[in-house]
């Protein structure tokens, strides 16, 4: 199978870390593998929603008009869990949503499951996790400046002055361990107002979270973190669900199981956001399955969306590597998968995995700044990866939310999208770009064009407006301009054909051939704030094949 490739034309100069990905592997000795099962229904099965579920869970429920319970909340069978455990098979966890089972067995239990009436289907599961964080060669001290840009590139400010910290938003974040957040003064707001409301870890089957990599204390703190009085992340004031999902370094493997188990135990737990910086790639799946619906994790996280729940998902580390596209579960329709940006360029930072998905959606959906400075084992440090912009987009989510708790998570979701710094701009690598609470706080905001089409002869311009035409006079003018203009061509098919960043140094500052272009392709460009795009005549055509 061909793995996706980049795009052929593309203008981006990132600067040349060396990094390397955390990524871990499960291996069995002798010849027993995992393999996930799934059943044909859930006869016998008895559910009291009542019961099972937190209070806060059922009224979101009611609020949002989503059903109470339905046939995904039943767990699965006793019965068909004890039939497997006499093929002498050894059950892990099980999934009420996708109806399933992971079983360590020999070919021959694998066969004799297989063979078994209730059961639908039998899967081979083999893994590679991974967490999308980022090591520079050598440790980077924390840097305050960045501290403060992390938070005021999102435009944080606004919400802490209308007092928007994600309060009533609760947040389940996904995560390899919490080591420090039980004594660290970066938490203690929340251990002092008791805001972590619940924990579990799922690999050692215990309550007990705060051990193991500090992957997790890093993450959380980009949510809600407080460092000598400045925010690391924006929902200081959200509640808390803390889940060990991953085994990371000590042991080989990190697994799928863990995710799911975990997402309904957030949904059971009354979460409105799930926060996961992990992701799943190639030793389990195919490039060309990153569609969506093939991965255990992204069925898993459309379901979570299904319950109310906004999941936000790292995009993926491997902008740089072989694998070079996105992870599951951000590839999922409803998941909001999160690239990282540069913060010196404001641009697609180098290792921030690129979408679309593969059948062609756009992923990821916003970014954010994938250097942070984060809470380590001993105090501050700077890190690189989506794993950390995931969680500054998550605890940005939870202060909109806030802000209009009517919405339902889609309604959020596509409410983020229209937030981001380059809507209705977007291509592969920045979505919609970086997330601007002003979006949320002042609807009636108008743009000014910024720049122009003008055609001559057989030649498309782009000229920039008389304020951002000189560079030498802007700061004379009080004006100080980031200067990337990106624009994207498509086909007649709204097909993504090329998309590139330049500086705008000059006032024709782009041109075209037009015989370069096909009737139905458009010219789309977004420079400082302003979006506008040229459309070539378009013919009657017929649908595009490739979706037919």
């Amino acid at each position: 199978l061909k793995k996706h490739q980049p795009p052929s034309r593309y203008l981006f100069a990132g600067g040349l870390f060396l990094f390397c990905l955390l990524t871990s592997f499960l291996s069995f000795s002798g010849p027993q593998e995992k393999y996930w099962v799934t059943f044909k229904d859930k006869n016998g099965s008895v559910f009291n929603p009542e019961a099972y579920f937190d209070a806060r869970t059922i009224l979101q429920r009611k609020q949002l008009n989503i059903a109470i319970a339905d046939s995904t909340d039943f767990p699965v069978s006793g019965n068909y869990l004890s039939l497997i455990e006499k093929t002498g098979a050894k059950l892990s966890w099980y999934s009420r949503w996708l109806n399933g089972v992971a079983v360590i067995a020999s070919p021959e239990q694998k066969e004799n499951i297989r063979k078994l009436p209730c059961v639908l289907d039998v899967e081979q599961m083999s893994l590679n996790a991974t967490i999308s964080e980022v090591k520079p060669r050598s440790p980077e001290k924390a840097n305050i400046d960045l501290l403060r840009f992390q938070t005021s590139r999102m435009q944080g400010d606004l919400f802490k002055k209308e007092k928007l910290d994600g309060t009533g938003i609760r947040i389940a974040v996904f995560d390899a361990g919490f080591p420090g957040v039980d004594k660290s003064p970066v938490f203690k707001k929340l251990r002092d107002e008791k805001k972590i409301v619940a924990t579990y870890d799922f690999v050692s089957k215990k309550e007990f979270v705060y051990g193991h990599h500090w992957h997790g204390c890093a993450t959380l703190s980009c949510i809600a973190g407080i460092a000598d009085s400045l925010n690391m992340g924006l929902a200081t004031g959200a509640e808390f669900l803390l889940a060990r999902t991953e085994y990371a370094l000590r042991e080989p493997a990190s697994e799928e199981e863990y995710w799911l188990a975990a997402a309904e135990w957030a949904d059971q737990h009354g979460a409105n956001i799930i926060s996961s910086s992990l992701g799943y790639t190639n030793k389990r799946y195919f490039s060309n399955e990153m569609n969506g619906r093939k991965s255990l994790v992204a069925r898993a996280a459309t379901i979570a969306a299904q319950k109310g729940i906004l999941v936000v998902n790292a995009a993926g580390n491997e902008g740089q590597e072989d694998w070079h596209i996105i992870d599951t579960p951000a590839d999922a329709d409803s998941v909001l998968a999160i690239g990282g940006v540069d913060p010196e360029r404001d641009l697609h930072i180098y290792f921030s995995s690129y979408g679309p998905t593969s059948d062609g959606k756009m992923k990821p959906n916003l970014c954010a700044s994938g250097k942070a400075v984060v809470a380590g084992k001993k105090g501050l440090k700077t890190s690189f990866g989506t794993s950390f912009s995931t969680p500054l987009v998550a605890g940005f989510a939870a202060c909109a939310w806030q802000s209009h708790r009517e919405w339902t998570n889609m309604d959020l979701f596509a409410e983020l999208q229209k937030s981001g710094h380059l809507y209705p701009y977007f291509d592969y690598v920045h979505g919609y770009g970086i997330p601007q609470a002003s979006y949320f706080l002042d609807k009636n905001k108008t743009v000014d064009p910024t720049f122009d089409f003008v055609i001559v002869n057989n030649e498309i311009k782009v000229i920039l407006r008389e304020k951002y035409s000189y560079t030498a006079d802007e700061n004379a003018m009080g004006y100080s301009a980031r200067r990337n203009l990106f624009y994207k061509v498509e086909d007649q098919f709204g097909r993504m054909v090329s998309y590139n960043v330049l500086l705008a140094e000059e006032k024709a500052v782009l041109h075209f051939l037009a015989e370069d272009f096909r009737e139905g392709d458009a010219i789309t460009v977004h420079f400082e704030g302003y979006t506008s795009s040229l459309d070539f005549p378009k013919l009657d055509i017929p649908d595009d094949p490739i979706q037919k």
